[in-house]
């Protein structure tokens, strides 16, 4: 940080420090006046004003000249801070020619605290903080409070094994090791930045007294969200020249901020998307004169079947890699992008799996997004597959066939693991009698239904098998079985799949750090199916745009060996299809 300038006169410094009560009252501290130079020795300096030159230079080279003085030492020290840490101005020592050069006071890029008067104040709810555990360092420059209810609220939270659990016991950890930092001091505020988190620039503030203050409706004080209310309103009285502002992720409590004139905000840290219409759905309709813009310089050469197009065109730069674009006119094309740099791009036709010779485990396409669908969940480059649609448009079902040709036919992979969340998320399968398997079975009511689906599909398109007695028919369902395992997302940390396929329903539900750790299970071999409709979250506090299946999908378009698509059309039944439209 460069040095301030030199004012006109040193009779007096203004230092923001803590101070009594209040740890945002600005304290004058007196300065003795600096020795004045000889006219002689310092005939650039007048008023106290560096040369412009000078000024220019200290500008670029952080650091500030000052002529020669006489030969006396002149010293200044800043008035130390219990927030800050004690900064000292190298000495000034007299040469015959060269210009003294101060030290700068700090070292490399660090950025500067903002003064306390445009710091805004944040009081957090413990939703924010159960939700993210690191929402404490996510507010950047500015400062954070948090009332004595809410530290309850997470002591009542920190035992258990879900994510809300650990989240209430990481924020604990964080904030012990913020008290235990230094000098700390709980009433003049704790810097965030001093366990390593650089980029939070802001202090964070315990309620150390108790605030009463009149607010303009009469609400009972037994409730932890009207407690917070008056914690909120005492702030605003105490600080009128500061932004103090409630963060929740409670809309009710929100609602009620607002009515009583109190500014509220939603914690947006971790969102993807303000409007889910903007995601990502892996499939571009190419226009109708795209031949004519494209097809002048066109490429083109078949390999395993397989033919590729190199195009040029304003449109390659919009391509993501493994998008799957198609044009229904007199010259259909119906490809998957492999590779985009600058305005050219290859284009690869895909299989059709429409045709009953491409069936999939009995299974054909009934539409196009369930082709490219089958293109992706097929393809053993592609490491990570999402599918989002509404109910019936065939996610489970095409995922689980193709998982069984996979496993049983072609043996890519050894085993099949289906997880979901369960809504609680993955809290109370403990209190359900069995195994982890039995515990989960419950919610697993759409895997029944399908494998029957796939076991009729199977039949059908193998003669012996449909024409054999049941006991072969059923050994076969028995053999699909073993090698399909259920798994609870509670005991899914530390571990690592190999080869195996791994298949999470209801992925919607999931927060970007559970899906996170679930994907990060992914060992070598192994391939990742997420499902989901982003229309159906039943998680409390989790929205479209913080949706853990939203995060994924938007982080990992365009990486060679991800691909996704959104399917649009139902095909469960007429009755379903009209249900979706009509209620």
């Amino acid at each position: 940080m460069p040095l301030p300038k030199l004012p006109a006169h040193m009779g007096a410094k203004v230092i923001l420090e803590p101070h009594g009560d209040d740890p945002f009252t600005p304290v004058v501290t007196p300065v003795a006046p600096k020795p004045k130079a000889s006219p002689a020795a310092a005939p650039a300096v007048a008023k106290g004003k560096a040369p412009a030159s000078a000024a220019k230079k200290s500008a670029k080279s952080k650091v500030k000249t000052v002529a020669p003085t006489a030969p006396v030492t002149a010293k200044e020290t800043l008035v130390p801070s219990t927030t800050t840490p004690t900064q000292t101005m190298a000495t000034a020592v007299p040469q015959a020619t060269p210009p003294v050069v101060l030290a700068p006071i700090t070292k490399g890029k660090k950025k500067s605290r903002l003064p306390v008067s445009k710091r805004k104040l944040f009081v957090l709810d413990t939703n924010v903080l159960l939700h993210d555990s690191n929402s404490l360092f996510n507010f950047q420059e500015h400062d954070i409070f948090l009332p004595m209810i809410v530290l309850e609220e997470l002591d009542h939270q920190k035992k258990g094994m879900s994510e809300v659990s650990r989240n209430a016991r990481q924020v604990s950890r964080f904030l012990d090791a913020l008290v235990s930092s230094g000098d700390a001091d709980l009433k003049k505020g704790l810097d965030l930045d001093a366990i390593g988190n650089t980029e939070a620039l802001g202090q964070l503030h315990f309620q150390t007294t108790a605030l009463h203050s009149t607010l303009p409706i009469e609400l009972p004080m037994g409730k932890a969200d009207n407690i917070i209310l008056n914690v909120v309103h005492a702030l605003q009285d105490l600080y009128p020249k500061r932004q103090v502002i409630l963060v929740s992720k409670d809309i009710n409590i929100r609602l009620k901020a607002r009515s009583l004139g109190l500014p509220a905000e939603d914690y947006l840290n971790d969102h993807v998307l303000d409007d889910s219409d903007l995601l990502y759905d892996g499939v571009m309709q190419l226009p109708e004169n795209f031949w004519l813009k494209h097809g002048k310089d066109i490429e083109s050469w078949q390999e395993a079947g397989v033919t590729y197009y190199r195009i040029k065109g304003p449109l390659c730069a919009g391509f993501m890699v493994n998008q799957f674009v198609y044009f229904e006119g007199e010259m259909p094309l119906y490809a998957q992008v492999k590779e985009v740099s600058g305005k050219n791009a290859v284009l690869a036709t895909v299989r059709d799996y429409s045709h009953g010779k491409n069936n999939v485990w009995g299974i054909t396409a009934r539409n196009r997004e369930q082709n490219f669908a089958l293109n992706l969940l097929m393809n053993p480059d592609c490491d990570f597959v999402s599918l989002l649609g509404q109910a019936g448009t065939g996610k489970t079902l095409m995922a689980l066939a193709s998982a069984l040709t996979q496993t049983l036919e072609t043996k890519r992979y050894n085993e099949i693991i289906i997880t979901r969340a369960t809504v609680p998320v993955g809290d109370d399968i403990g209190f359900l009698p069995g195994t982890e398997e039995e515990k989960m079975m419950p919610w697993m009511g759409a895997l029944e239904d399908n494998l029957e689906v796939l076991h009729l599909g199977i039949s059908k398109h193998n003669s012996n098998l449909s024409a054999g007695p049941d006991n072969e028919r059923n050994s076969t369902m028995e053999q699909i079985r073993s090698r399909i395992k259920v798994k609870s997302l509670s005991f899914m940390r530390g571990r690592t799949f190999l080869n195996k396929l791994l298949i999470i329903d209801e992925a919607q539900n999931l927060t970007p750090k559970q899906m996170k750790t679930l994907v990060t299970r992914a060992g070598p071999g192994t391939k990742i199916v997420c499902l989901g409709n982003i229309a159906q979250i039943d998680t409390p506090y989790l929205t479209e745009g913080s949706s853990g299946l939203t995060y994924v999908v938007d982080r990992f378009k365009g990486w060679p060996h991800a691909g996704h698509i959104t399917l649009q059309r139902g095909e469960r039944s007429r009755l379903a299809d009209y249900a979706n439209q009509a209620l």
